[in-house]
Parts: structure tokens; sequence; C-alpha cells
């Protein structure tokens, strides 16, 4: 028996941890805590039930899980405590966790795996599909999600200090309409990325 994805980027499936189903999906009930096989590697992953990530409306209904290069997938990797693999060398080249495509380019290894479905007889087809390309703005290069180590500060306790001062009237914002604007942004602080600058370029 076989589960039939679609993806936009058929290189990345060499990352891939996992086939999400929507639960409720009755084609694949039988699929429930089953497991497929990646055709170039041999590695076993989960078919993993996820009704956040899957639209069963859309597509086959089935969704391969890359959590080290897709933002969306990243997330289910955190939900369902997938592996996160990493195919992808800084200069772009895949690295030893991409089988026999190790060392070649990302773009050529696109081609050079839908190659190596249909000689496995397993390509289906390929559709036309309208998507978003993320772009940078200073190369106009397509940009490529990757795990970087990253440093954060807690903002929670300064931010809390920094409302507790106005509150108390050690700071007084001008002009005092302002004050709504500081709680609001003060009250959902995040964390605060440290490191993201040396990733941009940006010292």
């Amino acid at each position: 028996e076989k589960i039939v994805v679609a993806t936009t980027r058929p290189e990345t499936m060499l990352g891939d941890t996992a086939v999400a189903i929507h639960p409720q999906d009755e084609r694949y009930k039988h699929l429930h805590g089953k497991f497929v096989i990646h055709p170039f590697n041999g590695r076993r992953l989960p078919i993993v039930l996820d009704d956040i990530a899957v639209d069963m409306t859309f597509g086959t209904g089935a969704v391969k899980i890359t959590p080290a290069h897709d933002f969306n997938d990243y997330e289910v990797g955190k939900r369902h405590n997938l592996e996160f693999i990493n195919i992808l060398n800084d200069d772009g080249t895949l690295n030893e966790n991409a089988s026999q495509f190790q060392g070649m380019k990302r773009f050529h290894v696109r081609k050079s795996v839908v190659d190596a479905l249909k000689d496995k007889g397993l390509f289906i087809e390929t559709q036309e599909n309208p998507m978003t390309i993320p772009i940078c703005a200073k190369s106009g290069d397509v940009i490529e999600p990757i795990l970087k180590p990253q440093w954060w500060v807690s903002c929670s306790n300064m931010a809390l200090e920094a409302m507790k001062a106005v509150t108390d009237g050690k700071l007084r914002i001008h002009p005092k309409t302002s004050e709504k604007d500081w709680f609001r942004w003060l009250g959902s602080i995040q964390d605060w990325c440290i490191s993201r600058q040396l990733w941009w370029g940006h010292r």
C-alpha cells in the first residue's frame, strides 16, 4: 500500500520525518498509527494526525513533513516530537543526510529527485499550483528555511518592570494617549533574538 503526497519542493523530501493526515479523513483512518518507508534512505516515517497542518479537501489530504526546512512543518515537528533533519550545507549544497544527492546544489537536486522517483515508478504527475515564493530583498535569491543556533534574551521581567514604572508614576509617557501602546506592546512582549542579525549579515 502507498500514500500519495504532493509538494512544490521535491528536494526537501530528503529531510522528511513524517507524513501528516487529518484525523477525520475517512480515506486514511486505517493508517492511524502506521508508518511509511522513505523511498531513498529507508527511514521509517510515522503517519501523524494533525488537524492544523492538513486540509483534507486540498490535494491528496496527505502532507509530507520536513520540520528542519519549512516554517509550518517546524510547528508540526514540535507538536508531534518529530526528528529535525537538516539536509543543507551553508553554501546551498546538500549534506550527508541527502543520501545519493549529497554535494549537489539544491535546485539541481529538485530535478534529480523527480527523475529518481520516476526511475522507481513512484512519480505520479506534475500539476500547476499557485504559490508564494519568499525572495530575499537583498540578493533576490529564493529564501531557504534552515535551522541555526540562536541566542535569546528573556524580556518578560523587563517588560513587567517597565509597565510597573508607568503604573507607579516613576515614568511618564507623553502624550498620555500613547500609554495604551506602551502597555499593549509590553504586555505581549516576546523573547528577543539577539543573533538573527548575524545570519542576515548585519553586525
